[in-house]
């Protein structure tokens, strides 16, 4: 027998917290998880570098996850393991701009291997795809939160058991909600 547990969400939705613009809460089938949100909070008119996290609907593209670290968690969404080289295109001036790219060793660049714990699994998100826009804001996904839960750069954040629980009902075909 079949259960909602077994397919993936429909959608999410993130929603800002009252009082606070930079920390929200993310529904989904039920339940409602803490994330922190950009410092510049939810912004309709999203642009690189000013820290919003964009209002919208959007879609996941893929997991990213750090191989070394964990285990492949179960999810429907397709997934790729994040490599040394691989980094982030934040240039709008870049035809590369807002996608992955790889770098040398001695190439500088917003690289996904992190020391910290905040991309060991990264849900890219559809934000400023199709079509790319110079200047509309790259690199927006989920990942997970520092414990201070303090504001991202424009990503949602959360802690790493709720990012877990997300992914083993997130589809490539899951609304994400933003706003």
């Amino acid at each position: 027998m079949t259960t909602g547990r077994d397919r993936p969400l429909s959608a999410i939705e993130v929603h800002p917290a009252a009082g606070d613009p930079r920390r929200g809460w993310l529904t989904a089938d039920g339940w409602t998880v803490p994330v922190a949100l950009g410092r510049g909070g939810i912004l309709a008119n999203k642009r690189e570098g000013d820290g919003g996290t964009p209002r919208g609907t959007f879609y996941p593209r893929q997991l990213w996850w750090r191989a070394d670290r964990h285990r492949l968690p179960k999810t429907f969404l397709p997934a790729r393991p994040i490599r040394p080289e691989d980094a982030w295109c934040e240039d709008p001036a870049d035809r590369r701009y807002n996608q992955a790219i790889r770098l040398e060793a001695e190439q500088a660049g917003d690289r996904l291997t992190r020391e910290d714990h905040l991309y060991d699994f990264i849900v890219e998100i559809d934000h400023n795809t199709a079509p790319r826009i110079a200047g509309r804001g790259s690199a927006v996904f989920l990942h997970l939160a520092r414990t201070n839960f303090s504001p991202t750069a424009g990503c949602v954040s959360m802690t790493k058991s709720s990012m877990l629980r997300l992914l083993r009902r997130m589809g490539p075909r899951t609304k994400i909600v933003i706003g």
